[in-house]
């Protein structure tokens, strides 16, 4: 079992920078994949990223790459996402997950946990 919560979202202007936190409880954390997911108004939920249980690899959504961040930090249970360069679009409720399969999964079918979400609205 893992909870997740996440943190950090806010208000920012276009160009500017957040840096969302997920803190994760559980033993078994180190053993998780762990992505970012983002929902905006009226749209479905859509893949953002996801780093390995190891963090030996990332993927990243072709909208976000070069411009956000994932990492991890398996000793203090917690997962990060720099987001650089915000656009307007980027405006969404920004939900972290973890998948026991360890992968870089891209599909929220193959996620087990989900946090409750932290909205970032960016102002253009």
């Amino acid at each position: 079992q893992v909870q997740l919560v996440e943190s950090g979202g806010g208000l920012v202007q276009a160009g500017g920078s957040l840096r969302l936190s997920c803190a994760a409880s559980g033993s078994t954390f180190s053993r998780y994949a762990m992505g970012w997911f983002r929902q905006a108004p009226g749209k479905e939920r859509e893949f953002v990223t996801v780093i390995t249980w190891n963090g030996g690899s990332t993927y990243y959504a072709d909208s976000v790459k070069g411009r956000f961040t994932i990492s991890r930090d398996n000793a203090k249970n917690m997962v990060y996402l720099q987001m650089n360069s915000l656009k307007p679009e980027d405006t969404a409720v920004y939900y972290c997950a973890a998948a026991a399969g360890g992968m870089a999964y891209s599909r929220q079918e193959e996620y087990d946990y989900w946090g409750p979400g932290t909205q970032v609205t960016v102002s253009s």
